[in-house]
C-alpha cells in the first residue's frame, strides 16, 4: 500500500495535518471523491499522478486535501505540468493579455487584474451557473481552484451541477436546438487577449451518443445572445431548469467548512457547471488555473 495517498471514498480516513479538521469531515458528496495529498513531491509521483488523472477523468470532479502549506501553489503548478508529461493533458492557459497561468480570485474594490476591469469572480455578488471561458472558441477542458482563505463569514459557497444529470431534464427540442450554432457569446473585456475580439458565434451543448456519459455544455447567461427564436426558447429552457427546483436535486453544494484553507478543486469544465453564492468575507481568497484548451465538443486527456 502506498502509505501516505490515500483516495478516502476507497482506502479510509486520515487526519490532514495541514487543515485544523478531520479529512473525514471534508466529505460532501460521494459524487466529489476526495484525495488526501501529505507530501509535495507526490505532484512528481507517478502513483499520485495516475490515480488523480483517472479520477478526473472517470468523474470529472475531484477535492484533494493538501497536509502542507502551499500559499504559493506550487504542489498544483507541478500537478499541472506532470498531468501533461505523463498524462496528455494540455498546458495551463493565460487568463488574459495580462494576467499568466494562476489568477488571484478575491473581492477587490480598486485593484482589478486585467485591463482596468472588475471580473465577476473579484466581486463578492454571487456568480450564477456558467462554465469558465464559454467565450473562447477553445475552452479549458479543466480548471482548479485552491482556497488559499476560506470565506469565514458563512459565504462563498462554491456549487457544481453534472452536465449528464442535466441534460436528463432537458427536452430533445432544447438538446437540438442549444446543440446548433445560433448563439453569440461575448468576451468580456476583462479577458480580450486579441484587439477587435470581442465575441464568437457557436453552440453551447455537445451531447453524446445515446447512452454514453461525458455530453458538453458551455454556458454563461449574461454574456449569451441567441440568434433565433427557436435558439431562445431553448435557452430559456435550460435557465428555467437551473434558476428553478429542476436542478437542485442534483446540485452539490460545497461550503467553507469542507473547502478549508489548502482545499483545491479540480474540474472538468465541460461536464460540470459551478456557481457562487455571495461572498461575506472580503478576504475571501482563491487561486485559479485552467488548462487543457480544445475546441468545444473535441475530446483531449
Amino acid at each position: 500500500m502506498y502509505r501516505h495517498f490515500r483516495t478516502i471514498s476507497t482506502i479510509g480516513v486520515k487526519a490532514a495535518r495541514y487543515s485544523t479538521q478531520p479529512i473525514r469531515d471534508l466529505r460532501t458528496s460521494n459524487l466529489v471523491p476526495l484525495i488526501e495529498v501529505t507530501k509535495l513531491k507526490f505532484a512528481s509521483e507517478a502513483i499520485h499522478l495516475r490515480v488523480v488523472h483517472e479520477t478526473l477523468k472517470a468523474k470529472g470532479v475531484v477535492q484533494l486535501a493538501l497536509g502542507f502549506s502551499d500559499e504559493k501553489s506550487i504542489y498544483l503548478q507541478r500537478l499541472i505540468t506532470n498531468l501533461n508529461k505523463s498524462h496528455g493533458h494540455g498546458l495551463p492557459i493565460t487568463h488574459s493579455t495580462e494576467c499568466g497561468w494562476f489568477w488571484d480570485v478575491r473581492p477587490s474594490l480598486s485593484s482589478f487584474q486585467s485591463h482596468g476591469h472588475q471580473a465577476r469572480s473579484e466581486t463578492m455578488s454571487r456568480f450564477d451557473w456558467h462554465t469558465d471561458c464559454s467565450y473562447e472558441e477553445c475552452p479549458p477542458r479543466y480548471f482548479a481552484l485552491q482556497v488559499i482563505q476560506p470565506d469565514r463569514c458563512g459565504g462563498g459557497t462554491l456549487s457544481v451541477l453534472n452536465v449528464d444529470r442535466l441534460l436528463a431534464l432537458l427536452s430533445p427540442f432544447a438538446q437540438k436546438w442549444l446543440s446548433s450554432h445560433n448563439y453569440k457569446i461575448t468576451v468580456p473585456p476583462e479577458f480580450v487577449k486579441e484587439a477587435g475580439e470581442q465575441y464568437i458565434s457557436g453552440n453551447l451543448l455537445a451531447v453524446k451518443p445515446e447512452g454514453k456519459s461525458g455530453s458538453e455544455l458551455r454556458f454563461r447567461d449574461d454574456i449569451t445572445i441567441p440568434l433565433t427564436p427557436n435558439a431562445a426558447k431553448a435557452l430559456d429552457e435550460l435557465k428555467e431548469i437551473l434558476y428553478g427546483d429542476g436542478a437542485e436535486e442534483w446540485t452539490i453544494h460545497l461550503e467553507p467548512k469542507s473547502l478549508p484553507q489548502g482545499s483545491i478543486i479540480l474540474m472538468d469544465n465541460r461536464r460540470w457547471l459551478h456557481s457562487r453564492n455571495e461572498v461575506k468575507d472580503p478576504n475571501r481568497h482563491l487561486r485559479r488555473v485552467r488548462w487543457g484548451a480544445r475546441p468545444f465538443g473535441s475530446r483531449s486527456a
